[in-house]
């Protein structure tokens, strides 16, 4: 098991939880909420250990097009890359929606 975490910079607060994905067998489940604090801030928890520089790309190239300050929990089994960056922007799409969720 390997916990990284990650922060960058953002422009705009956020103001709803999300919720998406399953932590199950090759799959990623993500909590975003409100950042304490006026950057993002990403924790990773995963079951495969040694990927800590493809993560570093996919959430640089993430973060590149999203400015939320937002505090991103990512639980992992192994999940690929493409997974990764799907339920990132589910939890986005989710927390911008006009839904129910608060």
């Amino acid at each position: 098991m390997e916990n990284m975490r990650y922060e960058y910079p953002a422009k705009r607060p956020v103001t709803r939880r999300a919720h998406v994905g399953v932590v199950g067998s090759g799959d990623l489940e993500v909590l975003l909420s409100p950042s304490q604090s006026a950057n993002a801030e990403v924790v990773i928890r995963t079951s495969v250990d040694g990927y800590g520089h493809v993560w570093k790309s996919v959430l640089d190239r993430f973060f590149q097009r999203y400015d939320g300050a937002a505090k991103i929990e990512l639980n992992d089994f192994g999940a690929t890359p493409g997974v990764v960056m799907l339920r990132l922007n589910e939890a986005v799409e989710a927390s911008e929606s006009e839904g129910d969720t608060p």
